[in-house]
């Protein structure tokens, strides 16, 4: 028995949706804060970025003091990227999208790259001025051709969905590939999703497994589960039902209701994990209420001794509370 591939494909729509949440700056967190939009890149010919230094260690007024005097003596656009960011965040300055966007502005037409990339997102979600959608491409465009990973992702996702341009899957393919060759896990999930399809590229399972598994290693949810069941499967990758289950197990730690009915599979069958009926029926409970049902699981489930599936219930409790809890939030 294969495991069942109830993966979810890139279906266009769907991950033009996911272009809004993709497209938020990814400087949200002091933990997880990139280095792109400091005010000068630190060298061995430059002195300490002290703009960026202070935003990374969470001193937002010292930032935006030294971002400002950078731009007052230098005009230095990545300085002008950095108080954009610090206005549309609200980081030591009341937010206000209108003074970010200008920011962003200025900086993007001196050439920042980091700078069109936000303000692409300004004008396709409509923050600090009327939502523009065709100057929002223009910008993801500019900055993709400076290698802005992202954007260029971003772009793909609208070729994709042919609707601001015509629908062009190789045009959408060649712009994802750009940005998974830069490491970005959700371009090369995209772009394997269509070298598994043979939409825009040539059908090549070996190339879509290849890239699945650099996003899966990224921990892109999706890319895990679809990977693992490549790897259950033996579909474009020699075939190991062992290494699935580490996969698998990840993303039903992550919420995906399809890993944690794969999963629930792999224990309820011993295959590729110690058969466990226990953690089997857990995890088919949790994935049910998560909207993903397996006929196979349920009959097993049905067939378990009672004080086992009482065991199952209460170990699924929390996890279902949650789910609960979630789709309320949701709706």
């Amino acid at each position: 028995m294969r495991l069942a591939q109830r993966m979810r494909r890139a279906v266009p729509a769907a991950m033009l949706a996911a272009l809004i949440a993709a497209t938020s700056l990814t400087m949200a967190a002091p933990s997880k804060r990139q280095k792109p939009v400091s005010a000068a890149p630190p060298s061995a010919a430059r002195a300490p970025d002290v703009a960026y230094g202070a935003y990374q260690r969470g001193l937002y007024l010292t930032a935006f003091s030294e971002a400002k005097k950078r731009v007052d003596e230098k005009n230095d656009p990545k300085a002008m990227t950095l108080l954009g960011e610090l206005y549309s965040e609200g980081l030591g300055v009341p937010r206000d999208d209108a003074m970010a966007a200008d920011w962003y502005k200025r900086a993007a037409d001196l050439g920042d790259r980091e700078a069109m990339f936000a303000l692409g997102v300004f004008r396709m979600t409509g923050r600090g001025g009327p939502r523009n959608s065709q100057e929002a491409a223009q910008l993801f465009e500019n900055a993709a051709k400076l290698g802005h990973a992202i954007s260029a992702y971003n772009l793909g996702l609208l070729y994709l969905d042919g609707q601001l341009f015509a629908q062009d899957y190789k045009r959408a393919a060649a712009l994802f590939r750009q940005a998974a060759d830069a490491g970005n896990p959700e371009a090369q999930y995209a772009l394997a999703t269509l070298y598994m399809e043979g939409r825009g590229v040539p059908k090549d399972l070996k190339e879509a497994a290849k890239l699945l598994g650099q996003a899966a290693l990224a921990q892109h949810v999706d890319a895990e589960v679809e990977y693992a069941i490549a790897l259950f499967n033996g579909t474009g990758v020699p075939k190991n039902e062992a290494a699935a289950g580490p996969y698998l197990r990840r993303a039903a730690h992550s919420g995906s209701a399809i890993a944690q009915s794969r999963l629930a599979f792999m224990y309820a069958t011993g295959r590729g994990l110690p058969a466990n009926p226990i953690e089997a029926a857990k995890w088919h409970m949790i994935a049910k209420a998560g909207g993903s049902t397996d006929p196979f699981l349920e009959d097993f489930v049905r067939k378990m001794k009672p004080e086992d599936r009482a065991s199952a219930e209460l170990a699924a409790k929390p996890w279902i509370a949650a789910v609960t809890a979630a789709s309320r939030r949701q709706n």
